[in-house]
């Protein structure tokens, strides 16, 4: 009998083939489809680097903590003793006022170097140069000498009677010297941060506030400076930290802060290694203290450019301890009985 072409006769199996039972003819067919385990590539130069530089680290702490020169006993003694805890304060308080007055005078100078006006926008640029091209030392020194060069300060009608007069020398101390000099030091470059941040803030966003009939002023006051501050907080919080540290310069000028104080001790007592590890340590405590606060200030003004926030390190620390606690439940808790398990 001749079939159709395209019908196809199933294959006959051999003769002599033996049918296999059905557990073994499944296992037949799965046998070559298991999915292979996948093994993590091990990090053998990961786990290296990172042996060497747990080691390097460890001689280190060592070589701080066992040697008798650090006098470990003296810092202590000295940690807290009032006139340190005086110079820290004063530390404190030439950072705050520096800062404030240093980015009110940095925004006046942004705002006018963004200025269409071309003499006010000539004049900030002056500014900055002037005063980011001068060293801080160099500046400090200035103010503080500015008697040689102007001997008096007078309040008057220009070429005419003049009201008040003060000598320069009872107007300025070494404390006021320090503030001018380190306000105008630092509004140089609150100046290039602030301008900075107003320039990283699309032009689409002033377009649409003038469209909906916003002054320039409220422009920049409710819609430009809150969405540039995501640019800003960075730089201005490392900037905060550069001026705590640089307040120590102005004990050249005799000026009472943490590294002056501290100077004055070790004069007396020679023990000069022991007073420089408590300004250094203080140091280290505030300088840790402005970063946290800076990570909170920076994910605050965040919020309106992600959807989710990064986690605090505190909400990092409650996750793994949740972790832990649930890994620690699952190893200690009771086997669990097998099903429909029970007696004879």
């Amino acid at each position: 009998m001749v079939m159709p072409p395209d019908v196809t006769s199933a294959p006959v199996p051999p003769a002599d083939a033996v049918p296999l039972p059905a557990g073994e003819l499944h296992a037949a067919k799965h046998a070559g489809s298991e999915t292979p385990s996948i093994v993590p590539r091990r990090h053998v130069g990961r786990w290296a680097t990172a042996a060497v530089a747990l080691l390097v680290f460890a001689m280190v702490l060592n070589s701080v903590v066992r040697n008798d020169a650090f006098q470990w006993g003296v810092v202590g003694d000295y940690f807290t003793t009032a006139a340190v805890l005086d110079g820290l304060l004063l530390a404190l308080w030439l950072t705050g006022v520096v800062m404030v007055l240093g980015f009110l005078l940095g925004t006046v100078l942004a705002v006018m170097r963004l200025s269409v006006n071309p003499v006010l926008r000539t004049l900030s640029w002056g500014f900055v140069w002037v005063f980011r091209s001068t060293p801080l030392l160099v500046q400090l020194l200035f103010w503080f000498n500015i008697g040689a060069l102007y001997p008096t300060l007078s309040l008057g009608v220009p070429f005419g009677p003049e009201f008040l007069t003060v000598k320069t020398v009872n107007l300025l101390g070494p404390t006021l010297t320090a503030v001018i000099g380190l306000t105008l030091h630092e509004s140089a470059y609150a100046a290039e941060v602030v301008r900075g941040g107003i320039l990283s803030v699309e032009s689409g966003q002033t377009e649409a506030a003038q469209a909906l009939g916003l002054s320039k002023r409220r422009t920049l006051r409710r819609i430009v400076i809150p969405q540039a501050m995501r640019s800003i907080v960075p730089t201005a919080g490392n900037m905060l930290i550069g001026t705590l540290k640089g307040t120590s310069i102005v004990s050249v000028l005799a000026v009472h802060d943490l590294l002056y104080s501290a100077q004055l001790i070790y004069n007396q007592t020679y023990q000069v290694i022991p007073l420089l590890m408590v300004a250094t340590l203080w140091y280290i405590a505030v300088t840790s203290v402005l970063s946290a606060g800076q990570y909170y200030v920076e994910r605050h003004y965040a919020r309106g450019n992600s959807r989710a926030l990064a986690p605090t390190p505190l909400q990092r620390v409650r996750i793994h301890l949740g972790s832990v606690r649930r890994w620690l439940s699952k190893v200690t808790a009771p086997a669990a009985r097998p099903a429909g398990g029970g007696g004879r």
